[in-house]
C-alpha cells in the first residue's frame, strides 16, 4: 500500500480495505492508562504561543450574525495586543483559520482579506442525515463561494450499523466534491459508542481522502477527550506507515481551557512527533480557549 510520492503531498483518496477496517481493535485500558501516562502538562509562553497558532477560531451558533463573525475575524487576525506580541517576541501571530457557516462565507472572506483560511462546516452538519444529494451540493457551494477548507461530518447511523463502505462512499463523495480545498471529516466520536468505532471511523475516513480527521461537531453529548483523541493519533500513525502519508488531526467541541489544549499537544507530540503540533497537520476547534490563552500570554 505504500507509495512514492512527495513528504508532504496530500492524502488521496484510497480504494476501500473492508479487511484493514476489521483489523481495527482497541484495547480501552490501555488507551486510558496510555493517556494517564501523560501526566499533568506544564504550561509556557512557548507551548501557549503554539496552541494559538493551531486554533480553528470558530462560531456555529444560530444566532450568529455578520458583526459578529467580523470581530471573529479581526480576533483571529490580531489575537494579541501589539505590546503583548513585542513582549513575547510574537510580532504577527494569528490563529490558524477561521470556521463559520456556509451564510457567512462572504463575509468572513472580505473581513479576512485573505490573511488566514476560511474553514466551513458542511454535509448536513451536524446531524450528516439531509439527502446524500443536498449533502455535496452543500460543499460545492461552500467551495464555489471561497471556502479553503471544508468541516464535513459523517453520518453516524451507517458507522453504529457496520455499513463502513456507506461511510466510505459518501465521504469519498465529499472530497471529490471539495476539490482543492481541505477536508476535515468530523466523525462525532462521542455519537460512536466505543473506542472501536473511534478507529475504524478514522481510518475509513483516511481512505476516502480525508486531509484532517476531526473528533466533534461541539454539538454532540460527549465531544472531544484525550482518549479518543489518543485512538486518532494512533490510526494517523497507523496510517503513515501503511500509506506513507500525512493526515492531520482537530479535537473540538469543549476545549475552553488552555490546559485542556496542551493535553491535546502532547498526545500529537508523543504519538506523532514534532511535525504535529504545526497547523498544516493539527488544529483546535474552539470559541473560548482563544480567551483563556491570551488571558495567560498576557500575564506571562
Amino acid at each position: 500500500m505504500l507509495n512514492n510520492h512527495a513528504p508532504n503531498a496530500r492524502n488521496p483518496i484510497h480504494p476501500y480495505d473492508e479487511g484493514l477496517v476489521q483489523s481495527l481493535s482497541i484495547e480501552e485500558g490501555e488507551v486510558a492508562n496510555a493517556v494517564a501516562a501523560l501526566g499533568e502538562q506544564v504550561s509556557s509562553p512557548a507551548r501557549l504561543l503554539k496552541a494559538l497558532a493551531v486554533i480553528d477560531l470558530t462560531t456555529l451558533s444560530g444566532d450568529d450574525t455578520p458583526e459578529r463573525v467580523k470581530a471573529l475575524c479581526a480576533k483571529a487576525r490580531q489575537p494579541l495586543k501589539p505590546e503583548v506580541q513585542a513582549k513575547l517576541g510574537a510580532e504577527g501571530v494569528t490563529t490558524a483559520a477561521v470556521c463559520v457557516y456556509h451564510a457567512f462565507i462572504g463575509t468572513a472572506l472580505e473581513a479576512l482579506k485573505g490573511a488566514l483560511p476560511l474553514a466551513v462546516v458542511s454535509a448536513g452538519f451536524p446531524h450528516g442525515l439531509s439527502p446524500l444529494k443536498a449533502r455535496i451540493l452543500e460543499v460545492e457551494e461552500s467551495v464555489a463561494a471561497g471556502a479553503t477548507e471544508i468541516d464535513i461530518v459523517i453520518d453516524r447511523s451507517k458507522a453504529l450499523t457496520g455499513d463502513w463502505k456507506g461511510v466510505y462512499d459518501e465521504v469519498r463523495a465529499f472530497r471529490q466534491a471539495c476539490g482543492e480545498a481541505h477536508m476535515k471529516a468530523i466523525i462525532a466520536t462521542g455519537d460512536l459508542g466505543s473506542l472501536g468505532n473511534v478507529a475504524k471511523a478514522s481510518v475509513v475516513c483516511m481512505m476516502a481522502g480525508a486531509d484532517f480527521i476531526k473528533t466533534s461537531t461541539g454539538k454532540e453529548a460527549v465531544n472531544a477527550t484525550p482518549n479518543v483523541a489518543l485512538v486518532m493519533a494512533q490510526m494517523i500513525a497507523l496510517w503513515l506507515k501503511k500509506t506513507g502519508y500525512k493526515v492531520g488531526f482537530k479535537p473540538a467541541g469543549g476545549i475552553s481551557k488552555a490546559k485542556d489544549a496542551l493535553v491535546y499537544q502532547a498526545i500529537m507530540q508523543d504519538v506523532l512527533g514534532e511535525e504535529w503540533l504545526e497547523p498544516h497537520l493539527f488544529r483546535i476547534g474552539a470559541s473560548s480557549l482563544l480567551g483563556d490563552i491570551v488571558t495567560q500570554l498576557e500575564n506571562a
